[in-house]
């Protein structure tokens, strides 16, 4: 009975397949709305190549029930408006079930909001960190229909302040950017920082793609504090910092995750940056992170540490599992399997294309599998977050290192001291 129902099953999925719009019979439409260029460029075209490596990886291992991943992708400037558009195209036109993206937080939230949460279209974010995304999680507003492969601000935000003081910055000032991302991942340090006994001297929010920052950056630098926390991407934060330099200013930074970028480095020059400290969220290393770092680098010709593109990948992976194990192709029946491909009693799989064969023979048996990915083992909440450790990093000779990582229970422990003290 079994087979004769997955055989029916499977009529039915290629026969929805091949009429959806715009794609070839056998093909399966994913969209992508990804930031490939603005002041989040970077993030989005390391992401792009990630999601174009899973998609080859499920490809090769014999596709969705046989059928094409293909991915549409479209480009939102790092603009939330113009990703609103694309993800009101790919919904309309092309008939995704599923979008991949935004990578920043003020790009995701207005899609989530005003395309894929009433349409109850899947959206998975590799690289949205915003504590705004799981608050619309409990609010209602995301229908259960948004998944983010990144943990929280709220959790970046405590283990940066630990971080800091670990390294001796008791006192700094911030520039942080104004848009859901920097205000939300400044208030989370903000408060851990303090809490934990440290100073702010100036708090300094900017708007975005700015030809200068001197004014943002001269009161920053009032009180002349010690060290400067900036909250940026790459191309912003390089002109905040050299402004910074060229200002006189500290020359210890304090950095969030996007910024361990080869491009911020080459912008500022590395000889500035012997002092710049980082929080990123981290992994738990699987046989996937060595298969990812070894054939990221291969393919794309990346550096596999790229911000966003190791968690693009598990985004796109899980998109993809998920996909094959749901009974159809609509956007909640996808959604609902996702925790079939990462149930902790599942069979182990991982990435790459034996890894995805697996996991479809598994699936096929009517079991269901453990996603280990890149990252580690994904397990999500009720409103689509993930926790995990944080990786603490200097920059080095131009090089961004690894020095240490905190573990989620750390943080959550830090958090829950922080709470207790609160009167």
């Amino acid at each position: 009975m079994r087979s004769v129902v997955f055989r029916l099953t499977f009529l039915l999925l290629v026969t929805l397949v091949a009429a959806r719009g715009n794609a070839s019979p056998c093909e399966v439409p994913v969209g992508l709305v990804l930031e490939l260029t603005g002041p989040a460029g970077a993030y989005g075209q390391a992401a792009a190549k990630a999601v174009e490596l899973a998609f080859r990886d499920l490809n090769d291992a014999g596709g969705v029930h046989g059928c094409r991943i293909v991915g549409i992708t479209k480009d939102s400037q790092s603009q939330g408006t113009l990703a609103v558009d694309a993800a009101n195209q790919l919904v309309a036109l092309n008939k995704v079930p599923v979008i991949i993206g935004g990578i920043i937080s003020s790009v995701t939230i207005p899609m989530l909001t005003s395309v894929t949460a009433p349409a109850k279209i899947l959206q998975v974010s590799p690289a949205a960190s915003s504590p705004r995304l799981t608050a619309l999680g409990r609010e209602g507003k995301s229908r259960g229909f948004f998944y983010r492969t990144i943990t929280s601000d709220a959790l970046q935000g405590t283990a940066a302040a630990r971080y800091a003081l670990d390294r001796g910055l008791r006192v700094l000032s911030v520039i942080y950017a104004n848009n859901d991302f920097g205000s939300n991942l400044y208030s989370e340090f903000a408060k851990a920082y303090t809490a934990l006994g440290g100073r702010i001297v100036t708090a300094v929010p900017y708007n975005e793609k700015q030809s200068s920052y001197a004014s943002e950056v001269t009161k920053a630098l009032e009180g002349k504090p010690p060290a400067l926390y900036v909250i940026s991407t790459p191309v912003d934060g390089a002109t905040i910092v050299r402004t910074c330099i060229s200002q006189g200013g500290a020359r210890v930074f304090l950095l969030n995750d996007g910024m361990n970028s080869q491009d911020f480095i080459a912008a500022v020059g590395a000889k500035y940056l012997n002092d710049a400290y980082g929080t990123s969220s981290g992994t738990s290393p699987s046989a996937s992170t060595a298969y990812f770092n070894a054939e990221y680098a291969r393919v794309a010709k990346r550096d596999p540490a790229s911000p966003a593109a190791d968690r693009a990948y598990d985004a796109a992976a899980i998109v993809g599992l998920a996909m094959q194990a749901a009974p159809t192709l609509d956007s909640a029946s996808i959604r609902d399997a996702i925790a079939r491909v990462t149930d902790p009693k599942g069979v182990v799989v991982h990435a790459g294309k034996d890894g995805f064969s697996q996991a479809f023979t598994a699936l096929h048996a009517g079991k269901t599998v453990r996603y280990e990915g890149v990252i580690g083992p994904v397990r999500f909440d009720s409103f689509g977050d993930i926790t995990g450790p944080f990786r603490l990093w200097r920059i080095a000779a131009g090089t961004v290192t690894t020095i240490g990582q905190m573990s989620a229970d750390q943080v959550a422990d830090i958090k829950a001291t922080l709470t207790k003290a609160t009167p």
